[in-house]
């Protein structure tokens, strides 16, 4: 990645690259009130790519984005919050078509060119009186500056607004990448997460387009859970105007750095969503290594990831590293206890299998903080593996009752 200063800013900012301009507005679709409605817009019109759930159930706006996504141009995106349009039957899509055209109609633009996203409870009706109203004054508020109230309206258990900013230098013109994402429950994608938005303005080929996002998905977003459940609404859009006259693509200038800024932009907003995980007050890094292959890392780390009674016992905290081996030998990754070994940080607290020096107090105190690593060696190959997790605390039953 390239060294941050003069030719390189990252940023926890919503600052919209040039030619985006954006706005959110209170249109009534949440019962909690606030934001619920946002919209992105760019002239000149987008390259744009995407990836989706992989939940056999899909909602009405992720089936009409693909079908919306194969002429791989955008000019807009709608989103709404606190209702997922999602088991709406041939209602659900026709109220994803009507969004599209309406917000085409007030933007002069073709409907088909207009992605629409939505996030909340399944199987409510949009209610497209309130959508119509809430188009009509997101349009009026358009404005270059529109970042913040996106990154508000686009909220549902979240506790805080998430979103990163880079922006590098290719041959003295200046190139932005900007994101934001939701996300704090229903978290376990196996493909980007509950919805995410990606902007720039150079100017980027769509097939690169589309390999950078899935790989930069495959890197962050695929490396995090928080229950793990998959939405049927998880959607990553991302949309390249070429407004600032730069053309990157592999092999050409600039492309390294666009690349370490995407690929920066998406951890980090992985990394927020699993820190407003809802109910958590811990973020934990789960490494496997030592695996027969990646996949069984994998497996294995996913396995410790989302057991709740490893999620608990962190909540406590407790550190009962007997849950953890638990939940590696349940795994459908090969484990032969005699081989394993477990660190907390940098305390050894299982030794092939058998307890390891670290005192129970000292390993408490790992477990006691906001952030900790959990490394694992299984002893048998060169697999490894990654997996972003929290705690689960009784908050988490709460918000989900």
């Amino acid at each position: 990645m390239p060294a941050r200063g003069k030719s390189w800013m990252g940023e926890e900012s919503a600052r919209l690259p040039q030619g985006f301009r954006a706005a959110g507005v209170a249109a009534g679709i949440k019962r909690t009130g606030g934001r619920d409605m946002a919209l992105i817009v760019t002239a000149p019109p987008a390259t744009a790519a995407g990836v989706f759930t992989t939940n056999q159930v899909r909602a009405a706006p992720v089936k009409l984005d693909i079908e919306h996504l194969r002429g791989g141009v955008a000019s807009a995106i709608v989103v709404n919050s606190g209702c997922a349009n999602a088991c709406t039957g041939l209602r659900g899509l026709r109220d994803a078509r009507r969004t599209a055209e309406c917000a085409g109609r007030l933007l002069g633009v073709a409907p088909r060119r207009v992605l629409v996203c939505s996030t909340g409870t399944i199987g409510v009706p949009l209610p497209m009186d309130r959508v119509e109203a809430g188009l009509l004054a997101l349009v009026a508020a358009l404005s270059p500056d529109g970042g913040p109230a996106v990154s508000e309206a686009i909220l549902t258990t979240d506790t805080r607004p998430k979103r990163w900013s880079v922006a590098f230098r290719v041959r003295d013109r200046l190139v932005r990448l900007t994101g934001f994402c939701k996300g704090a429950g229903m978290i376990e994608p196996n493909m980007a997460t509950m919805l995410a938005f990606f902007l720039t303005d150079a100017d980027v080929p769509r097939p690169a387009l589309q390999r950078l996002l899935k790989a930069a998905a495959d890197r962050s977003f695929n490396r995090i859970t928080v229950d793990g459940d998959r939405s049927t609404n998880d959607t990553a859009l991302v949309l390249a105007n070429g407004a600032s006259g730069v053309m990157l693509a592999p092999g050409r200038p600039g492309w390294a750095a666009f690349e370490a800024a995407f690929f920066e932009t998406a951890c980090e907003l992985a990394r927020m969503i699993v820190r407003d995980g809802e109910g958590a007050t811990k973020l934990i890094t789960i490494r496997v290594r030592g695996a027969r292959s990646d996949r069984e890392a994998d497996l294995a780390a996913r396995s410790v990831a989302n057991s709740l009674l490893v999620k608990t016992a962190w909540a406590g905290p407790n550190a009962n590293w007997g849950r953890v081996v638990d939940a590696l030998g349940y795994s459908s990754a090969r484990v032969v206890e005699e081989r394993v070994s477990i660190w907390f940080d940098d305390l050894r607290a299982v030794v092939r299998g058998a307890p390891g020096p670290a005192t129970r107090e000292a390993l408490q105190r790992v477990v006691g903080r906001p952030e900790f690593t959990v490394d694992i060696d299984l002893g048998l190959g060169r697999g490894r593996a990654e997996v972003l997790t929290c705690n689960c605390t009784e908050e988490y039953v709460r918000i989900n009752m």
